[in-house]
């Protein structure tokens, strides 16, 4: 089932539309090629419909949102809303200013998103339960753990009734979940939090995947998911002891533009629940 969305991708290359952030728009644009998709990015307000229309996908990322940027997500968004063509909200920082948690949360009032891919304090405080994000990470006090698990799935499954989107909390655990079925994937290594941007460029790989699969959104979402974890494993196991950081991030994309589908049906390591 995952190799086949990979497949997907590859067969159909999905040209996908991000307003993403400026911290990691030339990384996200590499993963998305790396993944099989095409990447477009436009983010002024003259253009971001017109440029919505003739892509597949729609990824916004509120990462490094701006006065200028803002009317531009609500543009595109409501111009892929019509066109019936698949959102991904990506809430950067949600929760540590007044102007990213009202910007995500009029996002998720005026527009309807396929995927709602953030860390666990982002997607606390999108649901308005008291998320404690710490910057742009997720804060201590909110971690996925073995002992919360089964509340962090019952409360996934929630919202993704209430906003009818697929949710991804990734972390040292990821839930990827519907309002039915919970897919727990334990793919990935702690390295990865060392690199600026692996969620963004997940949620511009996401965006790819679902795309291409627009009658599985769930398994696209948990393929993207284990591959970007699967690829850092891979990526890890390749680093000698002068490489740092920066290689690794080269690697992880390396990995994923070699990913075959046979081996991410076999790396993948995840539960449904």
């Amino acid at each position: 089932m995952l190799g086949t969305m990979l497949e997907n991708v590859r067969k159909k290359c999905p040209l996908i539309h991000n307003i993403t952030n400026y911290v990691t728009v030339n990384d996200c644009a590499n993963i998305i090629l790396a993944c099989g998709a095409s990447p477009i990015m436009a983010d002024d307000e003259g253009e971001a419909a017109e440029i919505t229309a003739i892509c597949g996908g729609l990824n916004i990322n509120i990462g490094t949102l701006n006065h200028n940027t803002i009317p531009s997500m609500f543009l595109a968004g409501k111009k892929a809303n019509e066109l019936g063509h698949p959102v991904l909200l990506d809430p950067v920082g949600a929760g540590a200013s007044k102007l990213r948690t009202e910007t995500a949360c009029k996002l998720l009032d005026e527009i309807k998103f396929t995927c709602i891919r953030g860390n666990i304090s982002e997607i606390k405080t999108l649901a308005s339960v008291g998320g404690t994000t710490k910057g742009v990470d997720a804060d201590a006090a909110d971690k996925v753990t073995e002992e919360n698990l089964d509340s962090v799935i019952a409360f996934t499954k929630k919202l993704a009734e209430k906003t009818g989107a697929v949710i991804a909390i990734t972390g040292a655990i990821d839930i990827v979940s519907d309002a039915e079925k919970a897919y727990v994937i334990r793919n990935g290594h702690p390295m990865m939090s060392s690199i600026t941007g692996t969620g963004c460029q997940l949620s511009a790989m996401t965006t790819a995947f679902i795309t291409a699969n627009p009658d599985n959104p769930l398994e696209a979402v948990v393929a993207a998911v284990c591959t970007m974890g699967y690829a850092g494993e891979v990526a890890h196991e390749r680093l000698s002891d002068k490489d740092g950081n920066s290689t690794y991030r080269n690697y992880i994309i390396d990995a994923i533009y070699n990913m075959t589908p046979e081996a991410l049906e076999k790396g993948a390591k995840y539960e449904v629940r």
